[in-house]
């Protein structure tokens, strides 16, 4: 099984600009790889094979103009070539939407790098034309095959994320888990575990407070240097927009933290099963008195991680239909509440009288979902 990882990078100054230079290159190839075969298909000729631009891009190094390419390694633009035809071949299979260039300004920098060429240490990642870069986690990355390195750019760190071929003990596994996922609650699972909303905390609320003030304060500076139609940006404007940053990383980080000890958690109760809803969340964020809600909560991410979690320790998942009355049923009777509202958190069977909070009885329904 493979296993991804993803591991903060700590550059010199050297290094960050090579890395700039690598990434640049990749968003160059890419762009020049997409020209060629929109350029080829209006032409009427048949689509190009990777293969060929990349025979193309060989000789074109050897001109004066683009010899600029010998001082970048090979497997960046190999690799982006290949990724730019995938993603035209993936637009006339319908799998996904016309590709578009890539902007300088807008798209993340990152690029590819040979895995047999990639050396990880205990503390640090032997990058080609680059060197010996600093892991900001020491022993994070286990020693063995490597798959797909790709080295990117957030905004505030470089990181490095690789998958790792690694073997996974089988465990005893029993039982069956329901997991209702909410705004009130992140998770409330049927074995009485309940997650708490993390956006509803003091350190959150505090940090989400702070990050209005700022914007608030950006946007005063933008319409104070406005000139004309347009905005000038000053460096104080870019100082804020990075301190904006740091700020909303550190937020998300907190919110990805406690998703990953969620699931983990989760995982760790070793069941055969685990039963989660499919949630209609593009529905859901049409309610706009809900929405800002059910973005901060991340359900996708949560799901997305409980489901590769599952299969490394061997559990079954199964995904309940969007229609299954979880919330409206009985746990007890199995009677259904037609007219049960949102705001009823206690759910009363008119039944059999059975009194319930409305979450734990929906988690308990899930775990005895029957496909």
């Amino acid at each position: 099984m493979i296993k991804s990882y993803k591991v903060k990078l700590e550059p010199n100054n050297k290094q960050r600009t090579l890395l700039n230079s690598f990434a640049g290159t990749a968003r160059w190839a890419y762009n020049w790889a997409l020209g060629k075969q929109q350029e080829n298909y209006k032409g009427g000729g048949k689509f190009l094979s990777d293969y060929d631009l990349r025979k193309e891009l060989t000789q074109l190094k050897q001109t004066p103009e683009f010899s600029w390419l010998y001082g970048i390694s090979n497997n960046v633009t190999k690799q982006a070539i290949k990724d730019a035809c995938d993603a035209y071949i993936n637009f006339f299979k319908k799998k996904s939407a016309f590709p578009n260039f890539k902007s300088k300004r807008k798209s993340k920098p990152a690029f590819y790098h040979d895995n047999v060429k990639l050396k990880i240490t205990n503390t640090h990642a032997q990058l080609e034309k680059i060197g010996k870069v600093r892991l900001a986690e020491h022993e994070r990355i286990p020693i063995g095959k490597y798959s797909n390195p790709r080295i990117a750019f957030d905004g505030i760190n470089w990181q490095i994320s690789i998958g790792v071929e690694e073997e996974i003990e089988q465990q005893e596994l029993s039982g069956s888990l329901g997991i209702d996922l909410g705004i009130k609650d992140l998770a409330t699972v049927s074995n009485e575990m309940v997650f708490k909303n993390i956006n509803k905390s003091k350190k959150v609320k505090k940090l989400e407070k702070k990050k209005k003030r700022l914007q608030r304060k950006l946007s005063k500076k933008y319409i104070k240097n406005k000139k004309g139609e347009s905005y000038v940006k000053t460096k104080n404007i870019i100082k804020l927009e990075h301190k904006l940053k740091k700020l909303g990383k550190k937020t998300n980080n907190i919110r990805k933290d406690y998703l990953h000890k969620a699931t983990t958690k989760i995982a760790k109760t070793k069941p055969s099963r685990i039963v989660i809803e499919d949630l209609n969340i593009s529905g859901m964020l049409k309610n706009h008195n809900i929405a800002k809600a059910i973005q901060e909560q991340t359900l996708r991410e949560f799901r997305r991680q409980i489901e590769y979690k599952a299969v490394w320790n061997g559990i079954e998942i199964v995904v309940a239909g969007k229609f299954y009355p979880s919330s409206k049923t009985c746990s007890a009777c199995g009677y259904v509440k037609k007219d049960l509202k949102l705001s009823d958190r206690t759910y009363k069977c008119p039944s059999c009288e059975f009194v319930i909070d409305r979450d734990y009885n929906a988690a308990i329904n899930l775990a005895n979902y029957v496909a």
